[in-house]
C-alpha cells in the first residue's frame, strides 16, 4: 500500500504495518471527535513513525496514493476540516 504523507513524500508500506495504522487510525479519530489535542498528536506522530518504518520512494515518481495522512504538525482545527464530511 502507498501512504503519503502530506507536504512530505509517499511510502510503500507492507500489510502488518498497514494493520498497526488501522488500529491508531480509529484511536485517531476518537481522539479528534473529543478534542483531545494531546493525544491526537501522540497518535499521529506515532502512525507517520510507522509510516517512515516503509520505503521511501522516489519523490520524482508520483504514484497514487492509497492512503494520505495529515503532517505531523497538523493541528486539531486544521485536522478536522480535512476529516469533515463536505454533505
Amino acid at each position: 500500500m502507498i501512504v503519503r504523507i502530506l507536504s512530505e513524500g509517499q511510502y510503500r508500506v507492507d500489510g502488518e504495518t498497514l494493520e498497526q495504522i488501522k488500529r491508531l487510525d480509529d484511536e485517531l479519530m476518537v481522539a479528534l471527535t473529543a478534542d483531545e489535542a494531546d493525544r491526537f498528536h501522540q497518535l499521529l506522530r506515532e502512525v507517520a513513525g510507522l509510516v517512515r518504518s516503509g520505503q521511501a520512494l522516489d519523490p520524482t515518481h508520483l504514484v497514487e496514493s492509497d492512503l494520505i495522512l495529515p503532517a505531523d504538525d497538523t493541528t486539531l482545527d486544521e485536522a478536522k476540516r480535512l476529516f469533515a464530511d463536505p454533505a
